[in-house]
């Protein structure tokens, strides 16, 4: 979908960056991702403590640990999109089956052994060091905008450059999530309002986002919201005025994300492009990530 629908091109001047910010997201997000559905994070999630007949115990563990022993209301609201029922089943029993550190430091080794198996001795290279080292500029830039990006920004940074490129891919994806965020409640959605307007305009399939754990009631209680506002019709697709609302969420998204990007020059930008190429590759090829997301890449 062009974001940048009813703008006109030669008249916007933000149209490039927030161009590249959403290009270096479609690159960094299969890099960072990747490791929630990798074997190697699996196995160190399980010699923690954490069932791996799912994803998600693991998944809520790595991803809130920055955030301490946060409870199942810190969480939810730091996730958004996630039930707050979905989220109290594995918060904050996730602390207590092992704590917080422990789990940041699995994280990095999982990191580092996932991408050890899928580049082998390509995730030590002088390419993969420059990368991390440009990727760091930019999360160095990237102002917290809200818990997840300033929890994961103040981590200490791993000596390894495949794990210091996770890592700065991590804040960087949070920073713009926070932004997203923003975006979503400057556009009046609540979280599962969120989702359901997101596939209204086509981003996934309804039963993609059963993911997140909202009740079919939960559900079609946000539609039926929705479509009093006009922004989704009685079969629950988006209106002319529900994509002009989502159109406007994403281009506020990449705003808010391009800002950090700044830091590098149109050379440097293009050159990490280039150095993440052998990641993404590495990423999409390895069959580990779903090809139907909730994030809507490819999509929107």
């Amino acid at each position: 979908m062009d974001t940048d629908t009813g703008t006109d091109a030669g008249t916007d001047t933000g149209a490039g960056e927030r161009a590249a910010a959403r290009r270096m997201w479609h690159l960094l997000e299969p890099v960072h991702a990747v490791v929630y559905y990798a074997p190697e994070a699996y196995e160190e999630a399980a010699a923690l403590g954490y069932g791996t007949a799912e994803r998600w115990p693991a998944y809520f563990a790595w991803r809130a640990a920055p955030l301490g022993a946060a409870g199942a209301e810190e969480t939810t609201a730091a996730f958004h999109s996630f039930s707050p029922d979905m989220v109290a089943r594995y918060v904050p029993e996730s602390w207590r089956i092992a704590v917080p550190d422990a789990v940041l430091a699995a994280r990095t080794r999982a990191v580092t052994r996932t991408y050890a198996a899928l580049l082998g001795p390509g995730a030590d290279t002088p390419g993969v060091a420059e990368a991390a080292t440009l990727a760091r500029r930019v999360a160095g830039a990237a102002v917290p905008a809200g818990p997840l990006s300033a929890a994961n920004a103040a981590l200490p940074w791993p000596g390894e450059p495949a794990a210091a490129l996770w890592q700065a891919a991590t804040v960087i994806r949070e920073h713009r999530g926070d932004g997203h965020l923003r975006a979503l409640r400057e556009a009046g959605l609540d979280p599962v309002e969120s989702l359901v307007s997101f596939a209204a305009i086509g981003a996934a399939p309804p039963e993609v986002f059963a993911s997140r754990g909202w009740t079919p009631t939960a559900w079609e209680a946000a539609r039926s919201r929705l479509a009093a506002r006009g922004l989704v019709d009685a079969a629950g697709a988006a209106t002319g005025a529900g994509r002009e609302l989502r159109a406007q969420v994403e281009r506020r998204t990449d705003e808010l994300a391009a800002e950090p990007w700044r830091v590098l020059s149109d050379d440097e930008r293009e050159h990490l492009a280039k150095a993440l190429e052998p990641f993404w590759v590495a990423a999409i090829g390895s069959g580990l990530l779903p090809g139907v997301n909730t994030l809507g890449i490819g999509k929107v």
